[in-house]
């Protein structure tokens, strides 16, 4: 298989900024974005090995569900920590644009576009995202394989910590049904069962259809490039940093996500605890559902 990653990666300290990308200092960013990158080279790519303690060789390992992986990075301004990474020169590509800082996730929408044809997946990711799933690809496949191209799944992004009165959350939970209204009918198909390794799965109309992240297969990739609002620019969800993430695929897609007592079936970590500290503090701890 063949996955080409897009990442949209800026920092630019501001004392006024609200994103993590616009604070003083810069390691936790650097951490991250190496993160995310080593983590797709690891899980996904080739270069995987099983030792022989007897024979003491090291063979190939998880060869099947390997894939070739492509990763560009997408910046802008000049406003990036790319010179800071601890990695591999391979282990990505750099494409430098002169765009807005929030609608950088337009200039990945580009780039896909640009290397149609050539893909098994086409993916997007915010710099602050990791996988941690090695089957993360085969749960996708599966689910398109018994829903069809039309609906598409979304991982549910989350974050850890042991220092918080919760230990992980997930931190997109349901908007307002007003808020994604004009843009999706939730009731259209609302809920779609499964049942994977013996047990059921529930998959609901996402009301809030952001991850900061979306992984398209060709035929999705291509039937999006073809729709009017693809890269119509259009910032009218939440922000335009949300917009340039999410809004494009939700006007074209039945976006699901599975409901919150199996969140964990496809899930990516947002790093830091910048959602999670705020429990017990701006948003209250349920104590039942």
């Amino acid at each position: 298989m063949r996955i080409l990653f897009t990442i949209a990666h800026f920092f630019r300290p501001d004392s006024k900024g609200k994103h993590a990308s616009q604070r003083k200092n810069p390691q936790p960013r650097v951490q991250a974005l190496s993160e995310s990158i080593s983590n797709l080279h690891q899980l996904f790519g080739k270069s995987q090995s099983i030792i022989n303690i007897g024979k003491k060789l090291a063979f190939p390992a998880n060869q099947a569900e390997c894939s070739q992986i492509d990763i560009i990075i997408c910046t802008t301004q000049n406003c990036n920590l790319l010179e800071q990474l601890s990695l591999p020169s391979h282990f990505y590509q750099h494409y430098p644009t002169q765009a807005e800082p929030l609608l950088l996730g337009f200039e990945c929408q580009a780039v896909l576009r640009d290397y149609l044809g050539k893909y098994d997946y086409y993916c997007f990711l915010e710099d602050d995202l990791i996988i941690h799933d090695p089957w993360f690809f085969v749960k996708l496949n599966w689910f398109t394989q018994q829903a069809g191209d039309f609906n598409l799944l979304q991982p549910n992004r989350y974050e850890l910590s042991i220092n918080n009165v919760t230990d992980k959350a997930y931190i997109d939970g349901d908007l307002l049904p007003r808020v994604t209204a004009p843009f999706q009918n939730v009731q259209e198909q609302a809920e779609l069962k499964g049942q994977i390794m013996g047990i059921p799965i529930t998959f609901h109309r996402a009301l809030n259809p952001h991850s900061g992240c979306y992984f398209l297969n060709a035929n999705q990739m291509a039937h999006w490039a073809k729709q009017a609002h693809f890269l119509d620019l259009d910032t009218s969800f939440v922000s335009p940093l949300e917009s340039a993430a999410t809004l494009s695929i939700m006007k074209t897609f039945r976006i699901y996500k599975t409901e919150p007592q199996q969140a964990n079936f496809l899930e990516i970590q947002h790093f830091g605890t910048s959602f999670l500290s705020l429990i017990g503090r701006q948003v209250a701890l349920a104590t039942s559902k």
